[in-house]
């Protein structure tokens, strides 16, 4: 049975785009699969909540979920048909039987035989369109995942011939994620992700990991370093005595929060790397045995 998007967020059907948003803000945190995990019930809740939010936030989608409901998405065609007024509907199975009943006059006189095997016929027929379902694998890169990217492909429909489409990639999305598509004839295509590994980052979840290289002064002695996230140039605070994986936070520039929840984002995590120095000069060779020299004598270190 369809869901009524109005009830899946708890709104009101006259709730305005502030409440719609904070309805879905809410529900988003509490069922989001990285605070559910395993959590099967709360996968498919979090679905709906999207799928919800998707068409209620936007104020065309929603007129037109407003005046025709679950068939929304077919709210053009059904126009030009002289929309809902032009006949009745029967679901069964989860597939529409559309009957057009015309004129009346026309009805009461004509072959009933004929007129149910026409609206069999088309039936069956858009039904065939509507099984129509194509999965195209997309690769993107770790910086198109974080700022949204567009893909074109070209897929068969369901009259068979082939069709040019352009996807938007919403931002945040990770491998696994998919997006899809449901063209006018009712081929449903399914573009399945795949983020590509990324040589500076790892992710989990909203976050990323990294590696900074440091001079082991400044391991020792604390400074800062200049780094380049996804956001930007930052400069990070090396806290003295920053031993090898040693790990600070870099709050908000992580990748852009799962769930559409507008300017959120994740954390960096930043692990240090103190480097030993190459090609000491003298000088800088005498320094080092001075010190060795007084961390023995201060009896920081066994001779």
């Amino acid at each position: 049975m369809a869901k009524d998007y109005y009830e899946v967020l708890g709104v009101s059907r006259n709730a305005d785009e502030k409440a719609v948003r904070s309805a879905f803000r809410r529900l988003a945190r509490e069922y989001h699969p990285d605070l559910n995990p395993d959590d099967k019930e709360a996968e498919r809740k979090f679905k709906e909540i999207n799928e919800a939010n998707e068409v209620l936030s936007d104020a065309d989608k929603r007129a037109k979920y407003d005046r025709y409901g679950d068939n929304w998405m077919h709210a053009d065609r059904m126009r030009e048909r002289g929309g809902a007024s032009a006949g009745g509907g029967y679901t069964s199975y989860g597939t529409t039987f559309d009957f057009d009943l015309g004129n009346l006059g026309d009805l009461l006189s004509g072959d009933l035989d004929d007129l149910f095997s026409a609206s069999r016929r088309r039936a069956r027929t858009r039904a065939r369109m509507r099984s129509q379902h194509t999965d195209v694998a997309v690769s993107i890169s770790l910086e198109e995942a974080f700022s949204g990217a567009a893909r074109t492909a070209t897929v068969a429909a369901a009259n068979g011939e082939s069709k040019r489409i352009e996807v938007t990639i919403p931002r945040a999305v990770d491998s696994g994620s998919r997006v899809h598509i449901s063209l006018d004839d009712g081929t449903q295509v399914f573009f399945n992700i795949s983020v590509l590994p990324h040589p500076r980052f790892t992710r989990e979840g909203d976050n990323l990991f990294a590696e900074l290289s440091l001079p082991f002064e400044d391991a020792a002695l604390g400074g800062e370093a200049e780094f380049r996230s996804l956001k930007g140039r930052i400069v990070v605070t090396i806290p003295p005595n920053s031993a090898s994986g040693r790990r600070i936070r870099i709050a908000g520039h992580g990748m852009p929060a799962r769930g559409g929840v507008a300017d959120e984002y994740g954390d960096l995590y930043i692990s240090f790397k103190p480097e030993l120095p190459a090609n000491l000069s003298d000088d800088e060779r005498a320094l080092l045995a001075e010190f060795r020299r007084l961390r023995i004598e201060n009896g920081k270190r066994a001779p």
